[in-house]
C-alpha cells in the first residue's frame, strides 16, 4: 500500500451564460438592472417587506449564494462608505492573509465602486460595492455554506468572481 496525499473533489463548472435582472412591478421596484448567471436564481433576502433592497443570488449545486443590499443615497453617503470599509476591511483584516481592491470606473453609465479580494481561509473571499455616488448604492458578498478552505473552493471563487465582475459590468441605474 503507498498513502495518497488528500485530493479535493472535481467540480464541474457551467459555461457562462447570463439573463437581465430587472424588477419592473412598482411594488418592489430597484432603481437598477444587471446581468446574472443563468445557473443562478435571485431569492429574496429577508421575509420583511420593507427590506425591499435585500435580495440574493443562490448558486444551489455550489452552495453558494450572492446577498446583495440595495439603499437610497443621500447626505448619508459618508457613513454608508465607512460601513462598507468596516464590513470589507476592517472586520476581514485579521482572518484574511491579504486583501486586494480592484477599481470600477464606469463615467459613462456613472457607476463607481470597489471589488474586495480577501485571500485566505475567510468567510467571505469576494466583496463589492457599486455606487454613483448620488442616489444609489449597491454592495453584495459572496459565501459558502462550507467551512472556508482556500485550497478547495479557489476554482469556484474564481468563477463566481467573474460573474460578479460581469454583474458590476452589466450594472446600469434608473435614474
Amino acid at each position: 500500500n503507498v498513502p495518497r496525499p488528500k485530493g479535493h473533489f472535481r467540480i464541474d463548472l457551467p459555461a457562462k451564460e447570463y439573463r437581465e435582472f430587472n424588477v419592473l412591478d412598482e411594488d418592489k421596484a430597484l432603481p437598477f438592472s444587471f446581468e446574472y448567471p443563468v445557473y443562478g436564481k435571485i431569492s429574496p433576502g429577508t421575509d420583511d417587506p420593507g427590506k425591499q433592497g435585500w435580495f440574493n443570488i443562490e448558486f444551489p449545486a455550489y452552495k453558494a449564494k450572492i446577498y446583495l443590499t440595495y439603499m437610497k443615497v443621500g447626505s448619508d453617503f459618508n457613513e454608508i462608505m465607512e460601513q462598507t470599509y468596516r464590513m470589507n476591511v476592517k472586520n476581514h483584516i485579521t482572518r484574511a492573509d491579504a486583501i486586494s481592491e480592484k477599481y470600477y470606473s464606469d463615467t459613462s453609465r456613472k457607476v463607481y465602486g470597489i471589488l474586495y479580494d480577501l485571500k485566505g481561509n475567510t468567510a467571505t473571499a469576494v466583496q463589492f460595492y457599486l455606487t454613483d455616488s448620488v442616489k444609489h448604492y449597491l454592495r453584495g458578498s459572496l459565501y459558502f455554506d462550507a467551512e472556508p478552505d482556500e485550497d478547495s473552493l479557489s476554482p469556484v471563487i474564481d468563477f463566481f468572481r467573474a460573474d460578479i465582475e460581469h454583474l458590476a459590468e452589466s450594472l446600469r441605474w434608473k435614474h
